[in-house]
């Protein structure tokens, strides 16, 4: 268990690095639901239906954080009684980012309450095609005391915190099916790297920063066994890596 000390000195640190940013107040409420991370049960909910929703307990994060950090704008804005919700909608593209034919897509939705927290974020069936949900959710709760990378603003999970997963991995045939043929392949000795591109369809992007509605989505195979054993991406901004591998009980050989 992370001593108080230990994560009060973690916290100047982030400190001492987020506020040298103009986006300081942001990243301050991030550093807020990481400490969360810590008691995940208590501050979060895993609903897991046709997409894969985590509900904030306790909200913290404002939409405008969102924009602010990622300086990118929803594809579809949507009023609701109690609040609104932003959906981020990705569409595979080729090389020159023109949409693919057939269409592939997903998305990501957050919801928003009326003090305008984050109360829900949703990820689409597709999405859940290389991010499996229990996966997903152990990488969430690996994130309970993970290491700060300060320089490049990210969390490094610490998969030996949580519970192993049992289950078996997505087969490269079954991801293909529902992605169909990858923009780039690459190998090496052991594994099969399929790289696909997706675009977020907004309407806005702050300037400078149009690079980041490509989202370049790399997945790694096991050649012996056909299984998908990595996923790296970024979306809207966030940074997503998950070594499926480091959460299964018995990975194949």
């Amino acid at each position: 268990m992370t001593s108080p000390i230990h994560r009060s000195l973690r916290f100047i640190c982030l400190v001492l690095v987020a506020c040298s940013l103009s986006a300081c107040v942001y990243w301050m409420r991030a550093y807020q639901v990481y400490l969360q991370m810590s008691e995940f049960d208590r501050y979060f909910d895993v609903v897991v239906s046709e997409d894969f929703s985590l509900q904030f307990k306790k909200p913290i994060m404002l939409s405008e954080d969102f924009v602010s950090l990622s300086r990118l704008h929803a594809s579809e804005e949507t009023t609701l009684t109690d609040g609104k919700k932003w959906r981020y909608w990705f569409r595979k593209v080729n090389g020159y980012k023109k949409p693919v034919s057939p269409e592939v897509k997903f998305y990501s939705e957050l919801i928003f309450n009326k003090e305008n927290k984050l109360t829900t974020w949703t990820f689409s069936s597709l999405f859940l095609q290389i991010a499996p949900p229990k996966f997903l959710e152990a990488s969430l709760r690996s994130l309970g005391g993970a290491d700060i990378n300060k320089a490049e603003m990210q969390l490094q999970g610490n998969s030996a915190a949580v519970e192993k997963i049992a289950d078996a991995l997505p087969k490269k045939d079954t991801v293909i099916a529902q992605l169909g043929k990858p923009f780039e392949i690459k190998r090496d000795k052991n594994q099969e790297i399929y790289t696909y591109l997706f675009l977020l369809d907004t309407p806005h992007i702050d300037k400078g920063y149009e690079d980041r509605a490509l989202s370049e989505v790399k997945l790694s195979f096991d050649k012996k066994s056909q299984e998908l054993v990595r996923m790296a991406g970024r979306f809207a901004g966030l940074k997503i890596s998950i070594n499926y591998r480091k959460f299964q009980d018995t990975p194949a050989k």
